[in-house]
């Protein structure tokens, strides 16, 4: 559940602006996940949001850098359904809303093999050296997802 609620957190941060924790949690609850006070504070602390100011006022967003700090083993048994590719593409299925936390994560491991990652909702198509390089990420999000 809890990489679910990061998820949905880092989608609607990305989405629109967010002024206050109280704002995020109505957003959350939109999407039907209830949280308390604590445990945002905590998610927010966990992903590396920040409150940036603009024009007399005050939103969340996401370090350019990523700020996702939860490792691929920790998210792909949470999002990942189905790995595919053909040629260097690699293609990603992921639970709803999902595509941009599993992306930032690869993004974040530099793994040599990966040139670059694209994200829809639910969906990551990754770019890799070639075809050799692709079957080592596919064979490598596999055994992480154990």
């Amino acid at each position: 559940m809890k990489i679910q609620r990061q998820a949905a957190i880092l989608r609607i941060v990305r989405g629109r602006r967010i002024a206050s924790q109280d704002e995020l949690r109505e957003a959350l609850g939109d999407e039907g996940m209830r949280v308390t006070q604590a445990t945002l504070s905590r998610d927010i602390r966990e992903l590396g949001l920040a409150k940036l100011a603009d024009n007399g006022g005050s939103f969340y967003a996401q370090p350019r850098n990523g700020g996702v700090r939860a490792n691929l083993g920790q998210l792909l048994p949470a999002l990942l359904l189905k790995v595919d590719g053909v040629g260097p593409l690699l293609v990603l299925r992921t639970a709803g809303g999902s595509a941009g936390a599993l992306t930032a994560a690869l993004d974040q491991a530099g793994w040599e093999e990966i040139i670059g990652t694209v994200a829809g909702d639910d969906t990551v198509l990754v770019v890799t050296r070639g075809p050799r390089q692709r079957e080592t990420v596919a064979t490598r999000l596999e055994e992480l997802m154990r």
